[in-house]
Parts: structure tokens; sequence; C-alpha cells
């Protein structure tokens, strides 16, 4: 159960500004949760952060609205207006829904190594494997059905969810959550092929990198980080990895970058810091990303990209008949363009023509 705060004790936590507020005292004393415009009942703080939902301002039932300045007047409702409602509303949320407390100790049925470093202050659930040489900082917290190979070190306030796996020689910094399934320096996909023509095989390449990932690092469900080939895997600090991404080995990814799910990066890709990376978008490898980079959802990188601001490569989707006709036409664009460079140079000809027998 969510605890309830007055409204004055939430902004005196997280500051803004208070306006509307006469005539709602007993109301604005008890908050207890985050809502949206749609569906918040009395007792909820939501925002407003866009035009289109105007409508649904005005019909919300809930106690206070976070919105900016230029938008206050929209509403007579008591609120707290910042210059960025989204991010305050997160900082809300996370305020009046505090994290799950965990119980310190190790569950019996946990197997750890007896070289292992574990302080009193951490949490391991049951059936947790911790191998030799692991070196866990205060407060961690490993949940339930985790392997933690050998030489891994994870700082202070980490918490893996359950099933978490993370393999020998990673380092993890401090404050970072990886999200249930998650899979952290599993081998690199590197093979090289040998033999002769007709009879060739692939002969895998060992991966004898690490990865380190830096301090308040989040890693969603299922993403996979591939250890180094030669050298290490690297996420700087502050980097936030939705569900289902998969980092190849020797990628390099900026501090406080963010990337969406289903985000697929090859091997050696460096991509800057302070980017975000749209849903389901490709990055070849050994590309560079310049910083402040965003990639629009669903886009292929084929090429580095040296200069800050949004890029998409893609076209919208259409029937499937209208698709072919449009593929059709991608593919006739070089021997179109031919053709108008060929119309082109005889009008110019006919031109310089014209005006020759016009002088005369």
């Amino acid at each position: 159960m969510s605890k309830a705060y007055s409204l004055n004790q939430i902004v005196a936590r997280l500051g803004g500004q208070i306006v509307d507020s006469a005539g709602h005292t007993s109301e604005l004393d008890y908050l207890t949760r985050v809502s949206s415009l749609k569906n918040a009942k009395s007792g909820a703080l939501s925002f407003f952060n866009d035009t289109k939902y105007t409508k649904q301002l005005k019909n919300t039932q809930a106690s206070v609205v976070i919105l900016h300045p230029q938008y206050q007047h929209l509403t007579s409702l008591p609120k707290v207006v910042t210059d960025n409602p989204y991010a305050y509303f997160a900082k809300v949320s996370s305020f009046l829904s505090p994290k799950a407390t965990y119980a310190k100790g190790i569950h019996s049925s946990a197997v750890i190594h007896a070289s292992a470093v574990i302080p009193q202050s951490c949490s391991i659930a049951a059936q947790v494997l911790i191998a030799e040489n692991v070196v866990l900082g205060e407060c961690v917290v490993i949940e339930a059905g985790c392997v933690i190979e050998q030489n891994v070190k994870i700082a202070n306030n980490t918490r893996c969810e359950p099933n978490v796996t993370i393999k020998h020689g990673t380092t993890i910094g401090h404050d970072c959550t990886i999200y249930a399934g998650a899979v952290i320096a599993t081998e690199g996909f590197g093979y090289a092929e040998d033999g002769e023509l007709g009879d060739k095989r692939w002969v895998k390449i060992p991966q004898v990198g690490h990865v380190v990932i830096g301090n308040h690092v989040d890693i969603g469900a299922n993403t996979t980080i591939d250890r180094g080939a030669l050298d290490d895997t690297i996420i700087e600090d502050g980097v936030k990895l939705d569900n289902l991404i998969q980092i190849a080995h020797n990628c390099h990814i900026g501090a406080h970058t963010i990337i969406a799910g289903c985000v697929g990066i090859a091997g050696s890709a460096k991509i800057g810091q302070h980017c975000k990376i749209g849903g389901a978008a490709m990055i070849l490898g050994h590309l560079n990303i310049a910083d402040h980079v965003t990639i629009s959802p669903g886009s292929l990188i084929s090429r580095s990209i040296v200069k800050s601001g949004t890029y998409t490569a893609l076209m919208p989707f259409q029937a499937h008949e209208d698709w072919l006709k449009t593929a059709a036409n991608v593919r006739q664009l070089s021997s179109l363009a031919d053709k108008i460079k060929h119309l082109d140079k005889t009008f110019e000809l006919r031109l310089a023509a014209l005006e020759k027998l016009e002088s005369k």
C-alpha cells in the first residue's frame, strides 16, 4: 500500500510551484498515487504535457495536475507548475511508490563459493549460484535463480532480478538494475572461415574480453550484452537499455544513452553520449555514432553518423501490393536519374542552339 502525502510535502521534497490549491485543502492532504488524466481518481496526481490531451485535462478527476507554466491556464484544478512535467511526474511516482525492500542475508538454497566476498547487507535469494572470487558491494540484491560466475564484481546497491546470468570477469557499477532474464558477457558471435573451397568450415574465435558496466545503468529483461573478442565491451554511466536488446562484442555505449526494445547493435559499433535509439533500429558493426544523436524506430544505420541530430531510414508501411510497386520504382531510380541527366543535357544543347540562332 502506498503511503499518503500532502501536496506541500511532495513539493517540499521535489520542488515546483503550487497553484490554485485554495479550497482543496482536505483533498490535497491525502495524495497516494499517480495516474493518467483519463483514469485518475481523487487522491491521484497526473501530468499534462501536450495540448492534444486538452479534452482529457478538462474531464480528469485527478486531485492535482503537473504541467508546464504555459499550460496552467487550461485548468482550474490544483496544480504543480514545473518546467519539465514528465520528469517531475517520474519523480513523484518514485516518491509515492518506493522500491521494494529485501531481507538481508543468504537463502539456505543458495550455492556460494567460499572465496566469494558478500557483505552482510546483501540479499541473496533462493537457488542463486555465486562462483569463486565474486566480490559484491554493500546492499547488493541477487534475486532467485541468478547465476554469477567467477571473478565478477558488482558495486553497492545494484540489483539483479530473477534468472539473470552474469558471466565471468564482468564488472558492474553501483546503483544498477538488471532485469529478469538478462545475460551479461555471453560469448561474442565471432567465427573465422577455414578450409579449401568446397570444404570450408567456421572456426570459433575465442572471446577473451570482458564487459564493463558503469553506474546507474538499467538493463532490460532478456537483453544480452556480449563480451569483447579482445578488448572489453563497455556500457558507460547512466545508460538505459530496454528489453530484448542485442549488444554485440566490443561495442561501446556512451554515457546516458537510452535504447528502446528490440534494437540490434553489431560488433565494435561505438555509440556516443546522450543518444536516443528507437525500438527495432539496427546499427551495423564498426560504425561510430556521434553524441546527441536520435535514431528513429526501425531505422537501419549503415554508415557512421558524425553530427548530432535526428536520423531516419525507413519507408512508411503500405498495402503489400502498393509496396511492391514502390519497391519496383525504387529499383528504377538509378536508370531514371540517368534519363533525367540525358534530357537535361539535351535541353541545354537545344537551348544553346536557339540562343545562337536568335543572336544572328
